[in-house]
């Protein structure tokens, strides 16, 4: 299996406008999601589009990936990402709608796995067990950051 298809949806109990500030400070992605991103480093910005050098952590291991990202106002924000390290290049969404209560999160990410060795290990790794590790370390974190002042 080349492709997976990764996708969750989420309610935050938090203004959109809290939810964007937070979601799209990818400098301080480090202090904030200490579980997902090791460093940021913004290498380009033209506008809402950056580019970035991350070193992002998975399956217990950092990594480097390179993020190409556009920044969507009051919306979220699309992303394509690099790893040469793991043979792996996706494209990543997280749009945020207003609903009754918060916030809805809608994530997306396309993961194609272009090294044959982690195809053997990619759906069962990278499908079901990914996405509950990213709610923990991403979703949980956003609720502990900004549910605890509503």
């Amino acid at each position: 299996m080349k492709h997976i298809h990764l996708q969750g949806s989420w309610i935050i109990k938090a203004p959109l406008e809290d939810v964007f500030k937070i979601i799209t400070d990818f400098e301080n992605m480090p202090k904030n999601f200490p579980t997902v991103a090791k460093s940021i480093t913004i290498t380009k910005r033209d506008g809402n589009y950056l580019e970035m050098d991350a070193e992002v952590k998975s399956f217990g291991t950092a990594f480097p990936v390179k993020m190409k990202t556009k920044i969507l106002p009051q919306r979220g924000f699309i992303s394509d990402n690099e790893s040469p390290k793991f043979g792996t290049s996706g494209h990543e969404e997280l749009l945020l709608e207003n609903v009754e209560g918060g916030t809805k999160i809608n994530y997306v990410y396309e993961v194609d796995i272009h090294k044959k060795w982690l195809r053997i290990i990619a759906k069962p790794l990278i499908g079901w067990f990914a996405m509950k590790a990213w709610e923990k370390a991403f979703i949980d974190r956003l609720r502990e950051l900004l549910e605890k002042s509503n």
